[in-house]
């Protein structure tokens, strides 16, 4: 903690009223409601903490809760609503320990690939979405942009959900005014994956340059491990993509992620990939062969690279095109059966 970045009274908050391990907990809880859309109750946080590697009790959860309210991070808004977190609660994650804004996305990813169910055989099961949220009178207009990306496979899958203001998204919320975006994570094939016994590492979200619509090399990347921010997040926000052009020339910049298997498990893995192409789950690239380098991107040894695509390309073709949105990828969890095509919501 850098001293001089905090009032004296939110010092010694930090050092004498909270032990080390109440600090972490209280960090997380303060993250989450900082990234919801609403109040949150309890029960809710204390789910969501368990995607951090947390387990709390509810009755635990409040009592941080009603600890947080004393300190002003937090605010009470109704019982039946939960709490918000209000401006000293932000500042706090701000100033969080270094450590502790560190590896998020990393186990995240490994979380909610765990958390995967989803069958190719039955095609039933949760599936890892990416959530958007664009303003209710720009949407049609900006799906509309997103046609072609979706139409040049620039993207996971094809099948998307949507939701109206109130409505929610797996367990997130779409607020007021917006319309709820949500696209399949490329997680979802490491999920698949995990449930057949093959150990996927995600190692990084890039930039990806496409020639002739394949794969070239990275130009741009952020490792998983050292960062709380999803790159896909991030590198929409820098408007670093291209996305519309690699659709219609085959030649662009592209969200992309790096992952690598076991050798041994090289043939399954393809023929599970084939699989997933059939129920209209794909966003695998690229498969390299073993120890070689793929995407110009080495790969260490006894092990195979994998390019998968960013499962919001879609939504960055629409950003490129000035249909700015709220992202918040790696959102949640949702039915594969609750998806629909996209054209059906475009004809809709």
């Amino acid at each position: 903690m850098v001293a001089d970045c905090h009032t004296k009274r939110n010092v010694t908050m930090k050092n004498v009223f909270y032990p080390d391990d109440t600090e972490k907990k209280i960090i997380f809880i303060l993250k989450i409601l900082g990234s919801a859309q609403g109040p949150m109750g309890s029960r809710l946080i204390a789910r969501q903490l368990h995607d951090y590697g947390i387990i709390l009790s509810e009755r635990t959860v409040r009592y941080h809760l009603k600890l947080m309210d004393e300190r002003g991070m937090t605010k009470l808004v109704g019982r039946q609503d939960g709490r918000i977190i209000t401006d000293m609660g932000t500042e706090e994650i701000e100033s969080a320990r270094v450590h502790d804004k560190v590896g998020l996305t990393i186990s995240r990813i490994e979380s909610l690939a765990f958390r995967t169910t989803f069958n190719p055989e039955t095609k039933q099961g949760l599936v890892p979405v990416s959530i958007s949220f664009f303003p209710q009178r720009r949407f049609k207009k900006a799906l509309k942009v997103m046609e072609v990306a979706f139409h040049a496979g620039i993207s996971v899958s094809q099948l998307v959900g949507v939701a109206q203001e109130g409505e929610k998204l797996g367990d997130v919320t779409v607020p007021k005014g917006k319309v709820g975006f949500a696209t399949i994570c490329s997680i979802a094939v490491n999920g698949v994956l995990l449930k057949h016994g093959v150990p996927m590492d995600s190692k990084f979200g890039g930039i990806l340059q496409v020639r002739d619509k394949q794969p070239l090399r990275f130009v741009e990347l952020i490792y998983y491990s050292g960062s709380s921010l999803d790159p896909s997040e991030a590198f929409i926000r820098a408007k670093m993509t291209s996305v519309k052009l690699a659709s219609e020339h085959g030649e662009g910049k592209i969200l992309a992620n790096f992952r690598d298997i076991p050798a041994a498990s090289r043939g399954l893995v393809a023929r599970l990939v084939g699989k997933l192409r059939e129920v209209n789950i794909g966003g695998v690239l690229s498969i390299g062969e073993v120890s070689e380098p793929i995407g110009q991107v080495t790969v260490d040894v006894s092990k195979v690279g994998i390019i998968l695509m960013g499962g919001m390309n879609p939504v960055a073709c629409a950003e490129e095109a000035g249909y700015d949105a709220e992202n918040h990828a790696m959102s949640t969890m949702m039915e594969y059966g609750e998806l629909v095509r996209y054209e059906e919501i475009l004809e809709g």
